[in-house]
């Protein structure tokens, strides 16, 4: 009979394993409870650069330099209209290798940070459904487990981590979970091989997010590895999902790829070579980070948005973050809500502003305008699409950037009133 561990870790994607791994690094006893065997499906597949620090202090970097994934330099724009931005490139910002990273099938690097943390001295156990998760007043005080042969036990550990993923246990438990109303989206994806990549070594791995036609919604298009681009479609839930309509996800696919013609001629003549998947109003976050002996990270707190791929980078630095938390509470005795989420107000400033950068997009913000009008902050908006955003210099961006919205919604006004005006005027 093993010991009870100090840590339960619920979940073994990147934030309950990346909390797993810190904690572990740091002598403390951790067990980590996954209800699948990996690998499996999950979608989600680009790094930000920022993530290569979290990579480095995980051990995971040769891992990933010595991996199939491919490299990923810059992420590019394209307009409605067509119109390509320049490629913004991570490397223009910073030379060190930091700002190349990775585009990940999913199933492979989770299973990768798995056996991370299990090389570090987790205790992983798969097909291990966590059943219920006992509190006392607002302290969690255990968990009811049903291992593989169905049988069950209970555990009692110091401190216990949701990282369930969407599943949100201790979230929903407490019903802390709050969408977000400006968000209200959907997204159709699959994956296709044999689809156009762009032609030169620097380009090929990078994010394109294309809009469709009237600016309704945006693609994201992910080169793989094994010649497979992850295609997926983001728009208002209404409008992928109108309310008694009924159409399948290829026919909703289908008119959105229409809709939108660069992602048209990259994927012609290439090949589907998995089902559609689909997933609805995703954006949400949790009223607390932690509480008197539980601790939420990774989309087991909250979602922002597929845009700028910044699932996986809060989903890291939220475990990274609680897992320092944790570890100095156990060391001194301490496992108060106030002690397991001191890293909170930090996290939430980064993941604020990036949720900054999420609305102006939608409010139509143009990266190309904003740094031609304003050069001296293009560094500002390479750190945030890099994923750096916890520090405060960042802050500087958001006046300029407002007087850009401010001048592209005076734009649109006007263009409205003149199409008005240009209405023929029925004569009784």
């Amino acid at each position: 009979m093993t010991a009870n561990p100090e840590v339960v870790v619920i979940g073994g994607g990147p934030a309950g394993a990346s909390a797993a791994t810190v904690l572990a690094q740091n002598g403390h006893r951790v067990r980590l409870y996954e209800r699948e065997k990996f690998p499996r499906f999950h979608v989600g597949e680009s790094l930000m650069p920022d993530t290569y620090w979290v990579l480095h202090r995980l051990g995971m970097l040769d891992k990933m330099k010595s991996s199939d994934f491919v490299r990923k330099y810059s992420v590019q724009f394209v307009t409605d209209t067509g119109k390509e931005s320049q490629p913004f490139y991570f490397f223009e910002n910073n030379p060190h290798e930091c700002s190349q990273t990775w585009q990940v099938v999913r199933s492979e690097f989770d299973h990768l940070m798995l056996q991370n943390a299990a090389s570090h001295g987790v205790d992983v156990r798969e097909e291990t459904r966590v059943l219920d998760v006992y509190f006392d007043g607002e302290r969690a005080t255990g968990l009811k487990v049903q291992n593989p042969d169905g049988t069950t036990e209970e555990v009692f550990p110091k401190v216990i981590i949701d990282g369930s993923g969407q599943s949100s246990i201790i979230s929903n438990r407490l019903k802390l979970r709050q969408p977000d109303a400006k968000l209200r989206k959907a997204s159709v994806w699959s994956y296709f091989e044999d689809a156009r990549r762009e032609p030169n070594h620097l380009d090929e791995g990078s994010t394109l997010v294309l809009q469709t036609k009237g600016k309704k919604g945006w693609f994201w298009y992910i080169p793989q590895h094994n010649n497979i681009v992850s295609v997926g479609v983001v728009s208002d839930l209404e409008n992928l999902f109108p309310k008694g309509e009924r159409r399948s996800l290829e026919e909703i696919f289908a008119e959105e790829v229409a809709n939108c013609p660069a992602v048209a001629r990259r994927i012609e003549g290439s090949k589907r070579v998995t089902d559609f998947y689909t997933t609805k109003d995703f954006s949400y976050r949790s009223s607390r980070v932690a509480g008197p002996g539980w601790v939420l990270v990774g989309d087991a707190f909250g979602f922002l948005d597929p845009i700028y791929s910044s699932g996986l980078q809060l989903a890291f630095r939220s475990g990274l973050m609680a897992a320092d938390a944790v570890s100095e509470g156990l060391k001194n005795g301490d496992t108060s809500e106030a002690q397991l989420g001191s890293w909170g107000p930090e996290f939430l400033k980064g993941m604020d502003r990036l949720k900054r950068l999420v609305y102006s997009f939608y409010e139509g913000f143009n990266f190309g305008t904003f740094v031609r009008k304003f050069p001296q902050h293009k560094r500002h908006i390479t750190d945030l699409l890099i994923g750096d955003v916890f520090k405060d210099s960042l802050d500087e961006v958001w006046e300029p950037m407002e007087i850009v919205q401010a001048e592209i919604r005076e734009k649109e006004l006007m263009m409205a009133n003149e199409a008005a005006e240009e209405k023929p005027v029925a004569l009784c």
